[in-house]
């Protein structure tokens, strides 16, 4: 990926503790004078004033391409210029037909946001470029699936269960992981959560207006449209249990790392808290939780980058077919790094790790002449990232590969 960086101020450090310390689930609650629901629910008049479907619409979108694109037994069959539409929503590439007529689309969204590139197209047309090329590449690997990948060779690893291209990269897991960062991360907390964004509302919110034909005001719906992005879709599996996407899903799994605990409550009682100061009008609270959702959110990627470079690696120092399997690892890893660029530190609205840094962590590990099959446990390039990552974050190496929750 190639994501050109900006100048941007240099990012400051937190430490893991304050992700539990920062949480909105306190006494402070009670210190305000009205009432803070406890989940996700708001009303107008009797009725939910809760919008948020062009976000589940677009976490459809890449859930869809995720099942189309990794369908082993559909490869005999599988349109390479699908995958390239799915991105666009050109052409009616969906089997849900929903999302073919919704007028919604992952790549417009895309390096997107308002705080980081309304005044940098340049930037955000390369990213957006980067992700056109892979979607191709995808479609490209895919044809190669009863090719055996080999070192500069795009095909089948892992007994047929992967589609790598010829240096071992899973274009699956960068571009999943990849929008992530891009599409999800960057909406929810450089747009929709910008202060900037949400202050151009201020005197209709103060005013009780309503957008037009709906039952929310435009500010309410702004940080509707953030949570979406991150709890906005959920499905139920044959056994009952509810299947999460994406960043709740991640959230999660790195919740349940005991250094890291408490994670998901922050994020998801920051977002009702600050709904509910949306409706009260108190904008001093809504921009704590936009400083908690900011800095709680950002260090998921970072954590799971961390522990899928050290899964990754540690597959490298077996055998052969180990090896192999360790690509899926650090495909995820390497996704995750790309939307590095997109997380936002509170203390400068800046992101964690600039378009520069993020480029030399990928180039440092997938720079050889054949990528991923260069890489051996003797090398140092994971550990050296690894160590880049949790550092600039806050924590350590040791604490990111806890387990505690799996993914």
């Amino acid at each position: 990926m190639n994501f050109k960086a900006i100048t941007i101020l240099a990012a400051a450090t937190f430490t893991v503790s304050s992700l539990v310390s920062c949480s909105s689930d306190d006494d402070s609650v009670n210190d305000l004078s009205y009432e803070v629901p406890s989940t996700y629910q708001f009303e107008r008049n009797g009725e939910t004033s809760v919008n948020f479907s062009g976000q589940t619409q677009r976490i459809k979108m890449l859930a869809e391409f995720d099942a189309y694109s990794k369908n082993q037994a559909g490869y005999p069959d599988f349109d390479a210029q699908k995958v390239v539409d799915m991105f666009s929503n050109s052409n009616n590439p969906f089997a849900d037909d929903e999302l073919n007529n919704s007028g919604k689309q992952l790549r417009n969204k895309t390096a997107a946001s308002a705080d980081y590139f309304s005044a940098n197209t340049v930037e955000a047309n390369e990213i957006k470029t980067t992700f056109d090329a892979l979607f191709v590449e995808m479609g490209t690997v895919a044809t190669q699936y009863e090719t055996t990948g080999a070192p500069g060779v795009a095909g089948s690893v892992d007994a047929g269960k992967r589609l790598v291209n010829g240096g071992g990269l899973e274009i699956n897991q960068a571009i999943i992981k990849g929008l992530m960062g891009a599409c999800f991360m960057d909406q929810a907390l450089n747009n929709y959560l910008s202060t900037t964004v949400l202050d151009e509302t201020k005197l209709a919110n103060d005013a009780g207006t309503l957008e037009d034909g709906a039952n929310y005001t435009t500010m309410e719906h702004k940080w509707d449209e953030a949570y979406g992005y991150v709890f906005g879709y959920t499905t139920t599996n044959t056994d009952g249990s509810v299947k999460k996407y994406y960043w709740e899903s991640y959230m999660n799994t790195v919740n349940g790392n005991p250094y890291f605990e408490g994670v998901t409550d922050n994020i998801k009682n920051a977002f009702i808290k600050g709904r509910a100061a949306i409706v009260n009008k108190d904008y001093t609270t809504r921009n704590e939780q936009i400083q908690v959702i900011k800095q709680n959110l950002s260090v998921i990627g970072a954590v799971r980058a961390v522990y899928y470079l050290h899964e990754g690696k540690e597959l490298l120092s077996t055998d052969e077919l180990a090896t192999i399997k360790s690509f899926h690892a650090l495909s995820e890893a390497y996704g995750f790094i790309a939307g590095l660029r997109f997380t936002n530190n509170p203390a400068t609205n800046a992101p964690y790790f600039t378009g520069e840094e993020v480029n030399g962590m990928l180039e440092s590990l997938t720079g050889g002449e054949n990528g991923f099959w260069d890489m051996d446990y003797t090398s140092n390039a994971a550990d050296a990232v690894s160590a880049q990552i949790a550092q600039r974050f806050g924590f350590t190496v040791e604490q990111a590969i806890t387990e505690g929750g799996s993914h």
